[in-house]
């Protein structure tokens, strides 16, 4: 029988823009290499610490990768496309909500660069590796069209996005968001998942699968 020792990652958190968003990035402890998960950095002073921050925590990033692609998660695609050479990767439900963000950064009045369009298509049940880590894809739709979860079963983390907050859930009113569809998607992907599960959301504190499954108004009605 094979045995399979998959390496601890460690996720470090920065958040940016006007909306306090939270930016990832997920480094595989034996290799350095890392994903940096949904760039919200959205000016010249943001884009510099975040680059900085980078260098300093001595990873190498290998993957761009966006949870959804509502405007505080991909501000700061560009910077890292052009920076790393990195494509952008997410579900290919998520490519027109991309596309509006030229329209919706007018309609906030955020500057925007806009963000290289999707060329690497990630679904359920992909493997998302990264040196010697790897993360487990789940679909959770509800939040926006195609939302994306990403979960390391070894050191028990998940990379949430908008989907499940502390105390609370992602907002339903955004185009292509659907109050009974989100909170379809967490009772059936992340409500399955341990208590000791670390959720890391997009914004705000990080929680845990147990404390939401016992406290989260939105899960227990």
């Amino acid at each position: 029988m094979s045995h399979y020792f998959y390496i601890m990652i460690k996720v470090e958190t920065f958040t940016y823009n006007a909306f306090q968003e939270n930016t990832y990035v997920v480094i595989d402890d034996a290799t350095d290499e890392c994903i940096i998960f949904d760039p919200g950095c959205s000016n010249a002073n943001e884009n510099s610490r975040f680059l900085k921050a980078i260098d300093a925590l001595g990873a190498t990033p290998k993957r761009l990768i966006n949870t959804h692609c509502h405007i505080d998660h991909i501000l700061g695609n560009h910077l890292i496309n052009e920076k790393y050479q990195l494509p952008l990767e997410a579900h290919k439900g998520e490519v027109s909500v991309l596309a509006s963000g030229v329209q919706v950064g007018q309609m906030y009045g955020i500057p925007y660069t806009p963000s290289p369009e999707i060329t690497l298509f990630i679904e359920e049940g992909d493997v998302v590796t990264i040196g010697e880590s790897r993360m487990e894809v789940l679909f959770t739709p509800g939040h926006s069209p195609a939302s994306l979860c990403f979960v390391d079963h070894e050191s028990r983390q998940v990379i949430g996005g908008d989907v499940l907050f502390h105390g609370s859930i992602g907002r339903t009113d955004l185009p292509g968001g659907d109050y009974k569809t989100l909170i379809n998607s967490i009772q059936t992907k992340l409500m399955t998942l341990d208590d000791d599960y670390v959720v890391y959301p997009g914004h705000g504190p990080s929680t845990t699968i147990g404390f939401e499954r016992a406290n989260n108004p939105f899960l227990n009605q």
